[in-house]
């Protein structure tokens, strides 16, 4: 009633609900602002990753171009299958004065023993492989785990490959009647890389014309598509 004062209670509910707002909008104004500073650095560290990454299966001497901006996209469908993935597969393209030089795939197989393989592979304009790295993977440890470079150094066996050497029928692993090496109680994992990196190299030879006229982030569609397919 008017004139009457406000309980007590009420009153002690007011003031803690108005406390908890100005809390709540402290909290959100320091979250933004932390945000705001540590976005950029964030945002720096991965770029930096990212180019090591690149650096690794091919030296930046082969490139003159920025090639973390001159990246192709490939959704297409058809094109997927070709290169026996079903994600989208970025290719960092490398040029020397404007000129093609080379290509790396990001590409992951999902043919691991534990699941995906996260891979990237370089390739030169002739075909050959200049690195393959695996950037992420969750295969055995001290079985599967040795296609990563800080275990072993099996990964580096493709350095100078091509689909001419070995011949393209010999792109397997030992078990299988190939030349490449498998891990001791671990087949399966080798044979995914491999196979891939196989597969990205009859790509790029089928597709490197298409590949470096391709907008970036738009690649050109299959060629026996009217439309870019998502899978």
């Amino acid at each position: 009633m008017t004139g009457e004062k406000m309980p007590p209670m009420l009153r002690q509910m007011l003031v803690s609900g108005g406390l908890l707002a100005v809390f709540g909008m402290a909290g959100a104004l320091l979250l933004a602002a932390s945000h705001a500073v540590t976005a950029p650095q964030i945002a720096a560290n991965v770029q930096a990753t990212l180019e090591r990454q690149l650096h690794a299966v091919l030296p930046a001497e082969r490139y003159s171009n920025a090639i973390t901006e001159d990246t192709l996209r490939i959704t297409d469908s058809e094109w997927l299958d070709a290169l026996g993935t079903r994600d989208p597969v970025t290719v960092y393209r490398a040029r020397q004065d404007g000129e093609p030089t080379a290509a790396v795939f990001d590409i992951t197989t999902p043919q691991g023993y534990s699941g995906d393989i996260r891979l990237l592979i370089a390739t030169d304009l002739s075909g050959t492989i200049t690195g393959v790295r695996a950037v992420s993977h969750r295969e055995t440890p001290g079985l599967g785990d040795k296609i990563d470079l800080a275990k072993t150094d099996w990964i580096l066996a493709f350095n100078g490959r091509s689909l001419g050497n070995p011949p393209a029928d010999d792109w397997e692993v030992k078990r299988d009647g190939g030349v490449f090496d498998q891990f001791s109680g671990a087949t399966i994992t080798p044979r995914a890389v491999v196979r891939q990196v196989a597969r990205v190299l009859a790509f790029f030879e089928a597709h490197q014309r298409q590949l470096f006229e391709g907008g970036r982030d738009d690649a050109p569609n299959a060629p026996a598509s009217n439309g870019t397919a998502h899978s």
